[in-house]
């Protein structure tokens, strides 16, 4: 008598049933985009369902992974940093002046010539140490800013140069071949924006530039040469300011709470925007010996770096000194993000698709690399006839020479 088949082995209880997708008759009543998309809804819950299951252990042991953050650390110190700041103001506001303040060093960007017709744009970038901590610092500057009639045309030229350098980046991220982690990152961080503090609040310049410019960039509003406003008319001029940017709705930077190591800190300097300033390439000493970077008047002296008489070293603590990660980050997942999506969508590319344009490029690609590599061969299949023959030829030649020998 034959011995009856084993059984199939149980099932383990820590195993999940297959997931069912579909029943037969709701599969042939439904699109391929439809089987698509409930196909990606039914796996994402289940994932997100063993996700919550996930257990935490406790190690035996030490193992070292701990030492990750170290690591991450050393990595950034040994690669550097970049950081892209761009001033915008009318000519004469002290835009390099408060730069050079705020960096401890000089920087030399040629005059501005007053009867340029447009905007240009003006870039340094220099190697910054302090410390361990290397720096590469590039200074963006509007020359010839409000000095034309067409505000629209003056928005513009920036608004181009912004997108200009996220459009660099998504054509590196587009490459098949990419390196990005030393890619010359040239997206604009942060914008100061420089802010007249004559007249009665913003000008219609102002207005039209702010509202495009925070759309693509972190715009940090200062009011510049505080130093010829006295306080009580500064405190109105700065809630006239904010009053302003409220009714137009423009969304200036508002330095991140949600962190609780610097939530106290941004909390007064977000109090504090936008910022009153004051900068100077001059030192002048004090009666007690002592050197301050200052502006002298005939009625006394105003310290650049003495908070009560400006916000400069608020400014240096909130843009350098706190939230240059937090500036650089929101840059790259949101300012930049929102451009992303916005090119891809131009491409017809959906969400979690590849659309007809890129598979367009994609196609072209894929045969280019086809036909070098059919030329490769080629290549080597000609190379490899020439040896052929030439150990041909070495072999008669030595042929020969012992038939001579003899």
């Amino acid at each position: 008598m034959q011995a009856p088949p084993n059984p199939p082995p149980p099932v383990p209880n820590h195993l999940k049933s297959p997931l069912k997708l579909f029943n037969g008759n709701e599969m042939n009543n439904m699109r391929a985009d439809d089987v698509t998309k409930k196909l990606d809804l039914r796996i994402g819950s289940d994932i997100s369902d063993s996700a919550e299951n996930i257990r935490t252990l406790k190690l035996n042991g030490h193992v070292g992974f701990d030492s990750l953050p170290h690591q991450l650390v050393r990595k950034s110190t040994k690669r550097g940093f970049q950081f892209n700041l761009m001033c915008v103001g009318e000519t004469g506001m002290g835009k390099t002046t408060l730069i050079e303040s705020l960096f401890n060093m000089k920087i030399e960007f040629p005059p501005c010539n007053s009867e340029l017709k447009t905007v240009e744009l003006l870039s340094k970038t220099y190697e910054v140490v302090e410390g361990s901590i290397h720096l590469k610092l590039t200074i963006v500057e509007t020359a010839g800013f409000g000095d034309q009639l067409d505000k629209d045309k003056s928005a513009e030229v920036i608004l181009d140069f912004i997108n200009q350098q996220f459009e660099k980046y998504l054509m590196e991220e587009l490459k098949i071949r990419r390196c990005l982690d030393y890619f010359d990152d040239t997206r604009i961080h942060a914008c100061l924006y420089f802010i007249s503090p004559t007249g009665h609040g913003l000008k219609a310049l102002d207005i039209v530039t702010l509202k495009r410019l925070a759309e693509r960039v972190n715009v940090i509003p200062v009011i510049a040469k505080a130093d010829t406003t006295c306080k009580d008319e500064l405190i109105r001029f700065k809630s006239k300011i904010l009053s302003e940017l409220r009714n137009h709705n423009i969304s200036i930077y508002q330095f991140p709470t949600e962190d609780e190591t610097v939530r106290a800190i941004n909390t007064e300097l977000n109090k504090l925007l936008p910022y009153a300033v004051v900068g100077s390439t001059d030192f002048v000493k004090k009666e007690n010996g002592k050197s301050v970077r200052a502006r002298k008047y005939p009625w006394g002296i105003v310290e650049v770096e003495n908070e009560e008489h400006c916000d400069f070293v608020k400014l240096r603590e909130a843009v350098l000194r706190t939230n240059v990660d937090s500036l650089r980050e929101r840059t790259h997942k949101i300012l930049y993000e929102a451009y992303r999506r916005e090119r891809l969508r131009a491409m017809k590319v959906g969400d979690g698709e590849t659309g007809p344009k890129m598979l367009e490029t994609f196609a072209k690609i894929n045969l280019r690399a086809k036909e070098i590599g059919e030329i490769y061969i080629e290549e080597m299949k000609r190379i490899d006839s020439q040896i052929h023959t030439l150990l041909e030829e070495k072999s008669k030649l030595e042929t020969k020479a012992k038939k001579s020998r003899k």
